[in-house]
């Protein structure tokens, strides 16, 4: 009697899912699961950690199967190509089955001791639980430029600011109502915190430390990052047309004024023309229309993109699904 009550009361406990991005991790996806598995245990067993392998260059694919093979309650997802750390983390929400969804990445730089602290928050009736990072263990140049883009993203976009958002990280809890609209959510350029903050719902916060990667080294360089900037603004803004708009006016209202200027210092004084000052007008205003005209283009080519409606991911295999 006392074991079928156990186990109902076990049933009863709400289903946990754990989704990770994997790539460039074969080193650490042993440990994840380990510590994942023994901080999920101390609360229930409903309980399952989805990986998703976006197409790692080592061999990620083979440690996840390793991981399967160990830990029935692990599912591999190996997507067909590298479709990136967001869209991949899509598809382990759309493979995920829990009533509370908990994504971090696989870096063990988010430490799974969170997770019943997490819950917990989850519990008090809060849809979105986020993490505050006040250090990152990451490189000087990572640090400044996440700051700067923050900055910026914060300035361009309109929706509701978070609070604290630059400390904001993508170790999260979501539960299955946000989850089910994070997927209905159709654009192809997505980033998961942006698409968060679009969708609303109440949100909490819990502090904790960021802790040293585990092993290897971060895949984002400076081109990644920028393009990922670019991404997240164009994707959630077009604010940055409207500044093209008014730089363009302030152009034609400084050329005005410089005209009028001109000529009452021809009838005043004479005025001597110069080619070096000719010159750079016409540079600094071939740089304003070139731009203006780039910016158009990446919106054009964003919204051509969508037009096409592709998948956002491919399945090439899974595990234990």
């Amino acid at each position: 009697m006392n074991i079928v009550k156990a186990t109902m009361n076990e049933q009863m406990k709400p289903f946990i899912s754990v989704v990770s991005p994997v790539y460039g991790a074969e080193l650490t996806i042993s440990m994840l699961v380990e510590r994942i598995v023994t901080e999920l245990s101390l609360i229930t067993q409903n309980f399952e950690i989805v990986l998703v392998e976006d197409a790692s260059p080592d061999n990620s694919w083979s440690e996840i199967i390793r991981a399967c093979e160990k830990e029935k309650r692990v599912k591999g997802v190996k997507l067909s190509r590298n479709f990136g750390q967001h869209k991949a983390i899509t598809a382990g929400l759309a493979m995920a089955k829990g009533d509370f969804i908990i994504v971090m990445d696989c870096d063990l730089q988010d430490d799974p001791v969170y997770i019943p602290e997490l819950l917990n928050k989850a519990k008090e009736g809060f849809d979105i639980v986020y993490t505050l990072k006040k250090v990152r263990k990451h490189n000087f140049f990572k640090n400044v430029m996440t700051k700067f883009f923050n900055r910026v993203f914060n300035f361009l976009v309109e929706t509701k600011r978070l609070k604290a958002h630059g400390l904001v990280g993508a170790y999260s809890l979501i539960t299955r109502k946000v989850v089910n609209e994070f997927l209905r959510y159709g654009d192809h350029r997505r980033h998961y915190l942006m698409v968060l903050r679009w969708l609303g719902f109440s949100y909490s916060f819990i502090n904790i430390e960021h802790k040293e990667r585990y092993a290897g080294h971060s895949s984002y360089n400076l081109s990644k990052l920028i393009s990922h900037a670019v991404d997240g603004i164009t994707s959630q803004s077009d604010k940055v047309l409207l500044l093209t708009v008014y730089s363009g006016f302030f152009m034609a209202f400084a050329s005005m004024m410089t005209g009028v200027f001109v000529i009452v210092l021809y009838f005043i004084h004479g005025f001597q023309s110069g080619w070096a000052s000719l010159a750079v007008l016409i540079l600094f205003s071939s740089g304003i229309i070139i731009t203006t005209v780039g910016i158009v283009g990446v919106y054009v080519g964003r919204t051509f993109e969508q037009a096409k409606g592709r998948q956002l991911f491919i399945i090439d295999k899974t595990i234990n699904v």
